[in-house]
């Protein structure tokens, strides 16, 4: 097929994800067994496993010219193996290597498999750095792909100029050069591709044919051929998932009209005085940040217009969006509405209810039918600890509309709660819900085609290209400052015995002065799989050791709602000093007085939950620290830890997590399945989101339903998830 021909001619991604890869010649049924445990079961599968690097066989360095500190891609032939293991156990792997200038060793330790790949004939593209060791020229642990094996006595080999390196899994006996061969067969036996990207926005982002691409990227010819290829695919992936947000959200505007709720001031308080926002503004103890300012004009914004909002608050730790949420279901019960906010957690629940109800505190909204035709404004908490009494109350309350603002997790969503009038939904954590949770809550605020106004909110900051893959469907605010009066959070990497009892003295001090403590372990119980201190022995073991004489409680997941809720009261309160949990405390927990945090096997946290946790101290004006306690292990641990010492911007954490971990970190469940980005990478296409965006929004404003597009159609269907499917197909 011509790029310029037929969109609809040629194979579809769903017909090739039905052809097993056991199908190809070439795969055997053991390897096909292996590419499963891999995660790789069909064609479609295959052949979006791209290629990490390539490597230009002309341009290898000669053995002969290399010096001792120079980094080098060389290509050689396997002369000789030997493997031996000193007393100790330890395996040593080592393979002379030449091509037809000259020879070095290749050295590996402890990777006893390496003496099987390394078969003598075998030609190999090694990239290393050349060191010397008792006058010996050797590569320790470099990057071996294997481009010719010799089986059964012949070699078999690629011939290409530029070779693909794949991302090759030892685990599962599969290698680079394994793969190539797979994806030769399956490329060839496939032909030519379905295309349903529309020839004039091909042409506009000057993208060559599917068809083309994918067998540039995989079978280039120059070095120059994978880049383009890139382009197409990597718009392909960031399209389809842009059409999916794009279609979501217009199908939420044709479903739904909004409440257009009275948020000036002239209309909120019929010209009688200040409104519910603005006696709930004044009454704070601090002032608004510019930012927190700002969110509130871009949400009152939706809250009067004709759409319903849908809108994300992103912010860092201690960014102050509580403060913009309650103002948020403030604005909805000034008109006669109410406000329900869903946390994950019961211990997330129960803070922002104490939270709510401190900073609600004295405010009276009408009601007629009390003496003097006002009445305290009424927050519940409706939590599955709740007892069966006073659960009925709270149901009641919210029917009846006595209760104005409802905190709960997802109680909430069970079939006997009832609104008298949903105003406003607020989702904390939103990550932590699905869709069909979202949908449900806010279901319960539909009036005939009138829904109540969406707010999700985020404390895990993510960066913006991110984010807008994640929730383009989303108008996005981020509150980017924080309140005054904030002490900073001094953070110390304790990579040693004394630096690590100089974080227990900082505990014993900070408790001496009034203060709280934190100290946060990665498990429950002990493992004799997880070489990881757990909170239930790690309690024991700092109470009678060096916190002995403190006032040590332990919180964790495994407790009862009732149990847990009164170890954080009694932590709030001061009768427990130090506590140890696991965590079950990441996010919301807010208690003033705790200054210190411990984090023990710090390397077993990821970047962003790191700083969620250190988020838990440093949230009133009293200097506050944070140890991480861990030697480090892997590369990427250092650099987590390294990063976490050296700021307290969760942007710029964000940026770093992006880079470490890639797109999986960000994208969760999205990164998984047919959806999931295999090749576009947030950082680097950061112009290939926008474009995406904005011929998404093209194609579904002109054709809503995508019924003049049917290839783009099907491709949209087969890629969706059930539970996105049932949303977007539903709505």
């Amino acid at each position: 097929m011509s790029e310029g021909g037929t969109p609809t001619s040629g194979r579809r991604l769903a017909q090739l994800a039905e052809i097993p890869v056991g199908q190809l010649e070439k795969v055997k049924p053991r390897k096909a067994q292996a590419l499963a445990e891999w995660g790789v079961t069909s064609v479609l599968d295959l052949l979006t496993t791209y290629p990490r690097r390539y490597i230009d066989r002309t341009r290898a360095a000669d053995v002969a010219d290399l010096a001792v500190g120079d980094e080098a891609v060389v290509f050689a032939e396997v002369r000789r193996v030997r493997a031996n293991r000193n007393p100790r156990g330890r395996s040593r792997v080592e393979a002379v290597v030449a091509d037809a200038t000259g020879d070095l060793s290749l050295v590996f330790f402890n990777q006893p498999w390496r003496e099987d790949q390394l078969t003598v004939g075998s030609q190999l593209l090694v990239w290393g750095k050349l060191t010397e060791y008792r006058g010996r020229r050797q590569m320790a642990h470099p990057v071996v792909d294997l481009v010719a094996r010799v089986e059964s006595g012949a070699a078999e080999s690629r011939m290409l100029q530029i070779i693909p390196v794949y991302p090759a899994s030892a685990k599962f006996g599969l290698t680079s050069w394994e793969i190539g061969t797979y994806v030769k067969e399956a490329l060839a036996r496939a032909g030519e591709l379905a295309d349903p990207l529309p020839v004039e926005l091909r042409r506009r982002f000057k993208l060559r044919g599917r068809t083309a691409a994918m067998v540039a990227i995989h079978r280039p010819e120059v070095p120059s051929d994978p880049w383009p290829a890139r382009d197409r695919l990597v718009f392909d992936e960031l399209f389809r998932l842009q059409l999916i947000l794009v279609l979501r959200r217009r199908a939420l505007e044709r479903a739904a009209s909004a409440i257009r709720h009275a948020v000036s001031p002239a209309e909120a308080s019929g010209g009688s005085g200040a409104t519910l926002v603005e006696r709930f503004v004044s009454t704070l103890p601090f002032a608004l940040t510019g930012a927190q300012g700002r969110s509130l004009e871009h949400i009152f914004a939706d809250m009067a217009g004709p759409l319903p909002m849908h809108r994300l608050l992103q912010g860092d730790v201690g960014s102050g969006k509580t403060v913009v949420a309650v103002a948020t279901m403030l604005a909805a019960v000034q008109g006669g509405h109410q406000g329900a906010l869903m946390a994950p957690t019961e211990v997330l629940a129960d803070q922002h209810h104490l939270g709510v109800r401190a900073l609600t505190s004295g405010l009276e909204v009408p009601d007629p039918g009390r003496l003097g035709g006002v009445r305290p404004l009424s927050v519940g908490l409706l939590t599955n600890k709740l007892a069966a009494k006073e659960r009925a109350r709270v149901v009641a309350g919210l029917a009846s509309g006595d209760i104005d603002v409802v905190i709960g997790t997802h109680a909430l969503l069970t079939e006997d709660v009832r609104f008298a009038s949903l105003g406003a939904v607020v989702i904390d954590e939103q990550h932590r819900f699905g869709v069909e949770q979202r949908a449900s809550l806010r279901a319960k605020g539909r009036v005939g085609s009138i829904d109540p106004d969406l707010l999700v909110m985020t404390a895990t900051p993510i960066p913006r290209t991110a984010a807008m893959v994640v929730f383009g469907d989303l108008d996005m605010t981020v509150v980017d400052e924080l309140p005054p009066g904030r002490a900073s959070i001094s953070t110390s990497w304790a990579r040693g015995a004394l630096e690590e009892a100089a974080a227990w003295e900082r505990v014993r001090s900070e408790v001496v002065a009034g203060h709280r403590a934190y100290v946060i372990c990665p498990l429950v119980e002990e493992s004799e799989r997880v070489a990881a201190r757990s909170a239930v022995e790690e309690h024991a073991r700092l109470s009678a050791g060096v916190l002995s004489g403190l006032d040590v409680g332990l919180l964790h997941g495994q407790m009862p709602g009732a149990q847990k809720a009164e170890v954080m009261e009694r932590f709030r309160s001061g009768a427990i000093q130090v506590l140890v949990a696991t965590t079950v405390i990441e996010v919301g927990v807010d208690v003033p007085e705790a200054t210190v945090m411990v984090v023990e096997d710090a390397e077993r946290f990821g970047i962003a939950q790191l700083h969620q946790l250190r988020g838990r101290v440093g949230r009133s004006s009293l200097s506050s620290w944070c140890f991480l306690l861990g030697e480090g292990g892997s590369e990427g641990a250092v650099q987590r830890l390294g990063a976490l010492e050296r700021t307290t911007d969760g942007f710029e954490l964000a940026e770093v997590d992006l880079e470490l971990r890639g797109e999986g970190t960000i994208l969760g469940e999205r990164q998984t399945g047919s959806s999931g980005l295999r090749l576009a990478k947030l950082r680097r296409d950061k112009e290939w989101i926008l474009a995406a965006r904005e011929a998404a929004e093209r194609i579904v404003d002109a054709d809503p339903g995508l019924a003049n597009h049917p290839a783009l159609l099907e491709e949209v269907r087969f890629i969706l998830d059930e539970e996105d499917a049932a949303f977007l197909f539903k709505s």
